[in-house]
């Protein structure tokens, strides 16, 4: 290890340290009674919509576990990612940082065990911390050599405890969850690293939702609870190459309206999205065993539950496969909350990020956030007390391509660094405009005005907003060239 990389990760060590510290004796002063529960009910590549209480046309009551719960509590209209992929977005939900910030910036990455994360602060807080689902954050996919790691593999084994993101005290994981189950089989690790079988022929999201509801039956509640359920559903089965709802999905969402974002010469959502909705429709059904469970418990108004995802999906319409773009139908996510200080059935249309998430839980558990965490805790859009809130959110993207973006309410503005592999390469110096979208006109995202010169002005202030975000958050001066 060279010196300057060295002192970085000694004095990010050193900071950790000192901040837990810091957290555990604000810790001492406060009562533990009156903190509340918190469940994060977390979904990967689910669409808007897909849920009832964004407008769904697809189907109507498909979601009224999810329906209810935002009538009850708050829900966010315009939420995105920071990331449209899986692991550096929830390395992003982990770590309150963007991707290119926690290494994480594509898959195959893994979180670096000495990382302060949520669960780390929740936990020094007075918080007992767990997780139970897909993680995605422990191995290099043998790519630690091109990442600059060491090579670390957990894919289809046990992930060791200074892997877990700080989650001592439950674990009930895989970190490739697609590796080690499929829809209606499989199995998950426990924080000994012995294996837990699904039971023969049930669905996964409902095996997943069975142990965490013998989670919650097992609470001493001497103290409150943090606990994450990270599901894989509605993303793709990776070695079918399909999406695999419940029995019977496909003659009971054959009749569907097709989303106006989804062109019919393009894609597989016409085959897939039957098994899509079914696999949404079983998350709904399995929020609403949850809830039912805090209620019989006598919890429920104590604790808030919080729902979202990672990113969206566009059936292959942006791209070769269904994330890692721009555009709403890859970013945009839901986010519902309900609990404590989310009451009322209130409609946020401000811009949020996911990168909320971590501050937003910290916040209602009466905990400091970090220096190092970027997003802002909702309760301030809530309360009605936000002051000078975000005019647009930052995206980056990897994988596909090396892009950038910002989506204000009514522009998608990106840009790209031709010529550079997504999966090599971090970042650029130097980017090319790509898309513009005027969200207001063009809600379906379908007419690019990159290259329009009426919009020439537009172009020259949202690039100046993405120059001004990679300054902040990757220290590198950028040149951004108009499209030709």
């Amino acid at each position: 290890m060279n010196r300057r990389k060295f002192l970085k990760d000694s004095a990010l060590t050193i900071a950790s340290v000192n901040f837990l510290s810091g957290v555990a004796q604000a810790e001492s002063k406060h009562s533990k009674g009156d903190k509340p529960n918190i469940v994060l009910f977390f979904t990967d590549q689910q669409r808007v919509d897909t849920i009832g209480c964004y407008g769904s046309p697809m189907i109507n009551q498909m979601t009224p576990n999810l329906d209810r719960m935002a009538a009850d509590g708050v829900r966010f209209n315009y939420a995105f990612t920071p990331q449209p992929v899986c692991g550096p977005a929830r390395s992003s939900l982990q770590t309150g940082k963007y991707a290119t910030e926690t290494g994480c910036w594509r898959n195959n990455i893994a979180l670096k065990p000495d990382e302060m994360t949520m669960a780390k602060a929740l936990s020094a807080g007075g918080y007992e911390v767990g997780y139970i689902g897909k993680w995605h954050l422990a191995s290099t996919g043998g790519q630690g050599v091109k990442s600059g790691q060491e090579s670390v593999n957990y894919e289809t084994k046990p992930v060791p405890p200074n892997r877990r993101g700080g989650y001592k005290d439950f674990w009930l994981a895989s970190d490739i969850l697609e590796f080690t189950s499929s829809a209606f089989h499989g199995h998950m690790f426990d924080g000994d690293g012995n294996q837990r079988e699904f039971p023969k022929d049930r669905y996964r999201v409902d095996v997943q939702t069975d142990w965490a509801l013998e989670y919650l039956r097992s609470r001493k509640l001497d103290k409150p609870f943090f606990l994450m359920i990270s599901y894989i559903e509605p993303h793709h089965q990776n070695d079918a190459s399909h999406f695999i709802g419940p029995i019977g999905s496909k003659d009971r969402f054959k009749a569907y309206a097709a989303p106006h974002d989804l062109p019919v010469d393009k894609g597989d959502w016409q085959m897939e999205m039957p098994d899509y909705l079914g696999a949404c429709q079983s998350l709904d059904a399995n929020l609403g065993r949850v809830r039912e469970e805090l209620e019989k418990l006598g919890i429920a108004d104590n604790t808030l539950v919080i729902y979202t995802t990672d990113h969206s999906c566009h059936f292959k319409t942006r791209n070769s496969e269904y994330k890692r773009a721009c555009q709403d139908n890859a970013i945009r996510i839901p986010m519902i909350m309900c609990g404590p200080g989310f009451k009322g059935g209130k409609v946020i249309d401000d811009l949020v990020s996911l990168l909320d998430i971590p501050s937003t839980i910290l916040d209602e558990a009466g905990v400091k956030q970090p220096a190092t965490f970027r997003g802002k805790s909702l309760q301030q859009l809530v309360a009605g007390t936000a002051v000078d809130w975000r005019k647009e959110v930052f995206i980056q993207i990897s994988e596909s391509h090396v892009g950038r973006a910002v989506r204000t309410p009514r522009w998608t503005y990106s840009v790209r660094a031709r010529g550079k592999n997504g999966v090599a390469v971090s970042c650029s110096d130097e980017y090319t405009e790509d898309f513009l979208y005027d969200n207001d006109r063009d809600p379906s995202q379908q007419n690019n005005l990159v290259a329009d010169p009426e919009h020439k002005a537009t172009r020259s202030e949202l690039a100046e907003k993405i120059t001004e975000y990679i300054a902040k958050v990757e220290g590198m001066a950028v040149t951004i060239k108009p499209q030709a």
